[in-house]
């Protein structure tokens, strides 16, 4: 390898990191950062740093805020009660936008998935049975979990630990395709399948 570009090939290999971004797109971000102005990369490295470093999980949900707590959780006017069980923070941004939805929310960071070596104590499941435990004023679960194979498997695997405590546990109609991804889904079709949600046990 020539010398002179083993910096370049550092770079890709670190947008090869990125989900989702194979070797001709890593090498093709890299090269865009290459096209920057040095105040410019400097910015970029900034914003990465400042992201890490000052964002965290929301004490209660789970979600990502800079805060103790996410504007949800601290917000006096959602109901309590009602908790969307999603799998990552970027589906509570989807649901959101609907705004037909006024409950709180619990982030799971991920699905059950054996494939990937992804066990139950890997999510947030423990936190969400914490939320449960005796007190608690939830009455309802949504799960929320994207319609694959894994979301599917983690939904039921939740449902079968809950339904026990006594809560209703619930799950989002199919108005979301099978195989599809909350985050791309149209807010009416997102709307629809909140309000036609059913029990899963």
């Amino acid at each position: 390898m020539n010398e002179n570009i083993e910096p370049l090939e550092r770079l890709t290999d670190m947008f090869r990191k990125l989900d989702g971004v194979g070797k001709k797109s890593a090498a093709r971000y890299a090269f865009c950062v290459l096209n920057f102005t040095d105040e410019e990369a400097e910015q970029f490295a900034e914003a990465i740093l400042s992201a890490k470093k000052q964002i965290h999980r929301c004490k209660t949900c789970c979600n990502i805020t800079t805060g103790e707590e996410c504007a949800v959780c601290s917000s006096d006017s959602r109901d309590s009660s009602t908790v969307c069980v999603v799998e990552d923070p970027r589906a509570v941004i989807a649901i959101e936008k609907t705004r037909q939805y006024n409950g709180v929310y619990h982030v799971l960071h991920g699905t059950i998935s054996p494939m990937r070596s992804v066990t139950p104590d890997k999510l947030t499941i423990k936190e969400l049975l914490a939320r449960l435990g005796p007190g608690s004023n939830i009455r309802e679960l949504i799960l929320a979990t994207n319609p694959t194979v894994e979301g599917e498997a983690t939904a039921m695997y939740i449902a079968k630990l809950a339904s026990p405590l006594g809560v209703k546990v619930t799950r989002i109609a199919n108005g979301v395709p099978v195989g599809g991804d909350l985050e791309y889904a149209d807010e009416v079709t997102l709307r629809r399948a909140m309000e036609g949600r059913y029990s899963i046990l």
